[in-house]
């Protein structure tokens, strides 16, 4: 319990126990990570990454069958239970810079950093390496499972029956979906964001913190521009709106 800092005079509450039980399997598997100290801290640097990404695959799974099981869109999963998961991280670690940092940009930094990450090196990386392997590979009766009769129409005009004419030596397929009104509903909202921590610097001299009285309202808008953002993708996705 507590990674070996057990204080005789303060032991453990029965959530920590709880939260011990709960989370021992990741315990156990990331205690084969190697120590900072081996290799200048390349070995846990590496080694700590294919672990995230295995993590990081379970939870795509799991998520893909709950929303299965529930009869969820994989939109819907992705943008809710799967976002919720993978950012959680990024709060505690923005909190704890928030906390250690005489300004708010380390923990502002670090969320827009790491969006930066997921999207151009999480997205660009898997599609470059899709885009080389279905270009050698051409098209296969896999190819033809998947995108051999998807719609390639882009208006009614279009003489393009279906993407296996459209690309008859095969390619990389990303169909388009509903993301585009999401982005939209997105930049709205940290429009409105921005627009608050403007506002926040000038009347208060700070964007986090402040007099007691106004931290709250403007957490409650954040969490606020979260929910609109959420619910108008997922109507948007069950074909509500």
């Amino acid at each position: 319990m507590n990674g070996g800092d057990f204080d005789p005079e303060e032991p453990p509450s029965r959530i920590d126990y709880g939260m011990h039980c709960l989370l021992f399997p990741f315990k156990f598997a990331f205690a084969f990570v190697p120590p900072c100290s081996y290799g200048g801290g390349w070995y846990c640097f590496v080694i700590a990454l294919i672990f995230i990404g295995l993590v990081t695959a379970l939870i795509q799974d799991m998520a893909m069958l709950l929303g299965c099981s529930l009869g969820i869109p994989d939109m819907v999963t992705a943008i809710s239970i799967v976002a919720i998961g993978t950012s959680l991280p990024d709060a505690f670690a923005s909190k704890a810079a928030t906390i250690s940092d005489d300004t708010a940009d380390a923990a502002i930094g670090n969320v827009t950093g790491s969006n930066c990450v997921n999207v151009f090196l999480g997205l660009g990386l898997p599609w470059m390496i899709a885009a080389f392997k279905w270009h050698a590979s051409g098209v296969t009766p896999e190819w033809a499972r998947r995108y051999g009769d998807i719609d390639g129409n882009t208006g009614t005009d279009s003489q393009v029956p279906n993407l296996g004419v459209s690309y008859p030596a095969g390619a990389f397929v990303v169909p388009a979906g509903d993301l585009g009104f999401s982005v939209a509903i997105f930049v709205i909202c940290a429009l409105v964001c921005l627009a608050l921590f403007y506002d926040r610097r000038n009347t208060y001299g700070c964007e986090l913190g402040g007099p007691r009285g106004t931290t709250a309202p403007a957490a409650c808008t954040l969490v606020g521009l979260w929910l609109v953002y959420l619910v108008l993708s997922i109507l948007r996705g069950t074909g509500a709106i």
